[in-house]
């Protein structure tokens, strides 16, 4: 029976609110920025446990509740990478606000629906890794160690707790130094063979301790995955199809821009496909995790609850699908006012059951895809830009199909908004259920209830909804958007993916796309897939996730070359501590202190980004000028190299003290 605690409070609620409106805003500038945003839920416990440590009755849960509210919100920022499309194509000027406020509210409250017939199959019945779930959740038990805690617990906790602490510190201060610009934030290099239109290829080691502690959490399968992605990328992709353009100019520029307009579509295609097969072998867990809702609901309704234990304890299924019916109708009213203002009223009701039916549908295949995703490489790293590729194409092909044919020429302006539209409403389902499955992990590992997290995931999902309109308003009056009719492009935020997405519908309903690109992208996936299945069966513990793959062809290599680093060197780690006296308590802080590492980053990264908000320069912490940037790069890598060694070789000896006492 569970017995009663704290745990979804008011103050944790309003908490978990206030710290959303920061990190939410940070996501948002830096999402357009530089395409990137950065995991909430580590430096928000962080902080909860810090202002909640002073009252008497506080627990473990209540500061789950408040990471919860925080990170659903933070995670809703991903609606960046498509609804900036809107105003890149022209149709929107500015975001409406309740329209805006509609599709990040309903799609995140659906995505949370979603999440809970799927938290049975892909978190409790699944052996997914959740890197980040389990940092966090890391991070909460070292700083909440409880009342019964015996002498040895107490002592393994401050240690743990120091592990955090100091890998905080040092990657904090490390992110400041880059900040100054006295350390360089990328070791780069471009080449050329062949000439001045030759084929190029290069690398990007991001010098992040946040990237390097995601590798060493997925371990080091994962990393070899994503390793192999980069090189097909940067070893066939990039110089193959550089050398068929023949393009003059710098090698960085040609290669960048080669990744970006061709590789990239090649790994939305590897990802197309293992996202199909992954989703295929899901059907049975899934199944699986709804007649067990279903189970759970009757025992419910028979008035006994309390018999069930805590982790069954999910929002009624009745009441998911009552919730899933109320989000369905506002949302066929927006896709029916925009046929309206598109001038496709003709074919409205035909528009709205058909883009409802696709939401439904597509939202809960993404959930599930976004949800296997987020457990095998972390919410950070998952491509939500690659699914929301696949989703904006699919749209636009039934759009092409369905309606086009019945259209005059002439107004494919409002096919390519309503397919971003739609898009829009699935990403949301997508984001908020790749983000939830990682908290609800957090909640399996702590003793959280479940339905009380999911009800903590419905308000951080409103107050995020609340406070991106806004935001993005304010930028697109600030700055402008890359490619927007009148942005000036010296200021302009970039908001690459929105761009790519936006560019993909008009490509598909205008039929000018190239899509050797995409299939070339699902036979290496197919491959892929085979390789996989062969590994598994005739060894140990070798695989090799198509996923992970298509991973490391789709995102840059400053995204992925420095997890692969952290991958090898967690997997030295784990080695070494097989042959102390306490293996699991060696290997437990190396985990905590890769937790130290993204909450310093984290934390930091917040504060950083506000400053450079506020002062409206691109880099107000800078001491030195552009002229200091090639001895930035040594002086920074050569900084890195050593604080990991340092803190490995120290984090190894706290180990082989602790096993000692």
């Amino acid at each position: 029976m569970a017995e009663p605690r704290t745990e979804l409070t008011i103050r944790a609620l309003v908490l978990g609110v206030i710290i959303t409106v920061a990190f939410t805003a940070a996501n948002v500038f830096f999402g357009l920025k530089a395409g990137l945003t950065f995991a909430t839920s580590i430096p928000a416990a962080v902080i909860s446990m810090a202002l909640l440590r002073n009252f008497r009755d506080s627990t473990i849960q209540e500061n789950n509740i408040v990471q919860t509210v925080a990170s659903a919100a933070g995670t809703l920022s991903s609606i960046i990478f498509v609804l900036p499309g809107l105003v890149m194509i022209g149709w929107w000027t500015g975001f409406p606000y309740w329209i805006s406020f509609l599709i990040c509210a309903l799609g995140g409250i659906l995505g949370v629906m979603y999440s809970i017939p799927l938290r049975r199959a892909l978190v409790t019945n699944s052996e997914l890794p959740y890197p980040e779930g389990v940092a966090c959740a890391e991070v909460l038990k070292v700083g909440s160690p409880g009342e019964d805690a015996t002498a040895a617990g107490i002592e393994e906790s401050r240690v743990g707790l120091m592990a955090v602490i100091w890998g905080s510190i040092v990657a904090a201060t490390f992110a400041v130094i880059v900040a100054t610009r006295v350390f360089a934030s990328d070791v780069a290099q471009y080449f050329r063979f062949g000439g001045e239109k030759g084929s190029v290829t290069g690398f990007d080691f991001n010098l992040s301790m946040a990237l390097f502690a995601v590798g060493h959490l997925v371990g080091l399968w994962v990393g070899v995955a994503m390793l192999l992605g980069a090189v097909i990328a940067w070893a066939w992709g990039v110089p193959h199809y550089s050398a068929l353009a023949a393009a003059a100019g710098a090698a960085a520029d040609v290669a960048q821009a080669t990744w970006s307009h061709q590789v990239r579509f090649v790994g939305a295609g590897t990802i197309g496909v293992a996202a199909i097969w992954t989703l295929a072998k899901l059907v049975k867990p899934v199944a699986s995790g709804l007649r067990s809702a279903m189970a759970a609901s009757r025992v419910r309704k028979a008035g006994q609850l309390d018999s069930l234990p805590r982790t069954e304890h999910d929002i009624p299924i009745g009441l998911v699908g009552i919730i899933m019916v109320a989000c369905f109708l506002p949302i066929a009213w927006l896709l029916g006012h925009l046929s309206i203002q598109s001038g496709l009223g003709a074919h409205m009701w035909t528009l709205i059951v058909g883009g409802l039916i696709y939401c439904v549908v597509m939202g809960f295949l993404v959930s599930a895809v976004c949800g296997y995703m987020a457990g095998l490489i972390g919410s950070s790293n998952s491509p939500l830009s690659g699914i929301g590729i696949l989703v904006v194409i699919g749209a636009a092909l039934l759009l092409v199909f369905g309606i086009k044919p019945l259209m005059a020429p002439g107004n494919e302006k409002g096919l390519v908004a309503f397919a971003l539209l739609v898009t829009s409403v699935v990403f949301t389902v997508a984001a908020i259920a790749n983000n939830n499955l990682q908290d609800l992990k957090t909640g399996q590992l702590v003793d959280a209830t479940p339905s009380k997290q999911q009800w903590a995931l419905v308000v951080g999902v409103i107050a995020g909804a609340a406070i991106i309109p806004p935001i993005l308003d304010l930028l697109n009056h600030a700055y402008g958007f890359a490619g927007t009719p009148g942005a000036d492009p010296a200021k302009a935020l970039a908001a690459p993916q929105a761009g790519l997405i936006s560019a993909l519908a008009q490509g598909v309903i205008q039929n000018n796309i190239d899509w050797s690109l995409i299939e070339i992208g699902a036979g290496i996936g197919v491959v892929l897939i085979v390789l996989d299945e062969v590994l598994r069966r005739t060894t140990k513990s070798a695989h090799l996730s198509p996923l992970a793959v298509g991973l490391g062809i789709y995102l840059p290599t400053s995204a992925t070359l420095m997890v692969v680093v952290g991958a090898l060197a967690g997997s030295l780690y784990d080695k070494r501590a097989e042959r102390t006296a306490k293996p699991e308590s060696a290997k437990q802080l190396g985990v905590l202190l890769a937790s130290g590492m993204i909450v310093g980053e984290g934390l930091i990264g917040v504060v950083i980004a506000a400053i450079v908000a506020f002062s409206g320069m691109d880099a107000p912490l800078a001491l030195v000028g552009s002229d200091f940037a090639n001895a930035a790069v040594w002086i920074g890598g050569i900084a890195f190299v050593v604080a990991m060694l340092v803190l490995y070789r120290w984090i190894e000896g706290v180990a082989r003290r602790t096993a000692i006492a």
